[in-house]
C-alpha cells in the first residue's frame, strides 16, 4: 500500500488488501472510497471483500468504480459526496491515479487549476491528460 496525501483530509493508494484496512482505521482513516472496478480484480479484493473488511473496521465505504475513460458526471459527484463523509478518507484504485483524478475533478473551481495539477504532481500524478476538463469544470463552477 502506497499512501500519498492530496489534502489533509484525503490520501489515495494503490489497490488495498482487506488486511490492510484495520491498521487504516487503527490510523484514523474513517472512509474508505473504492475506486477500483469489480472486473479488474479478482474475488478476494472485491467491491464485497472489501466492503466487508470496512464495515468490520468501522469505516465508511463508498463504492465508486471508474473504468478508465469512462468519467461520468454522477462519477464526479459521487466522489465528492464521498469526500464530504466526515473524517479523514482514503481513495484508491490500482494505482491512486483515477482517485486522483476524480479528487481533480472536485476541486475544478474550489481551487485554482495549476495548483490542483500541482498537488497531483507532488504526490506523483500527472494529470496533464485531464487539465482540459479541470479547466472546463472551473470555469462552469466560476
Amino acid at each position: 500500500m502506497d499512501l500519498r496525501q492530496l489534502s489533509p483530509n484525503l490520501a489515495v493508494s494503490d489497490q488495498i488488501q482487506p488486511e490492510d484496512i484495520g491498521a487504516l482505521a487503527e490510523a484514523g482513516f474513517k472512509v474508505l472510497i473504492n475506486n477500483r472496478p469489480d472486473p479488474e480484480v479478482g474475488p478476494g479484493i472485491d467491491h464485497e471483500a472489501i466492503s466487508k473488511a470496512a464495515a468490520d473496521a468501522g469505516m465508511r465505504y463508498h463504492y465508486l468504480p471508474f473504468t478508465p475513460g469512462e468519467i461520468t458526471p454522477q462519477l464526479i459527484s459521487g466522489f465528492g459526496t464521498a469526500l464530504a463523509d466526515p473524517g479523514p478518507t482514503i481513495a484508491y484504485c490500482r494505482s491512486g491515479n483515477r482517485s486522483t483524478v476524480l479528487w481533480a475533478l472536485n476541486q475544478a473551481g474550489k481551487q485554482p487549476v495549476d495548483e490542483i495539477i500541482a498537488t497531483a504532481a507532488a504526490a506523483g500524478y500527472d494529470l496533464a491528460g485531464v487539465r482540459p476538463l479541470i479547466e472546463s469544470l472551473a470555469s462552469r463552477r466560476a
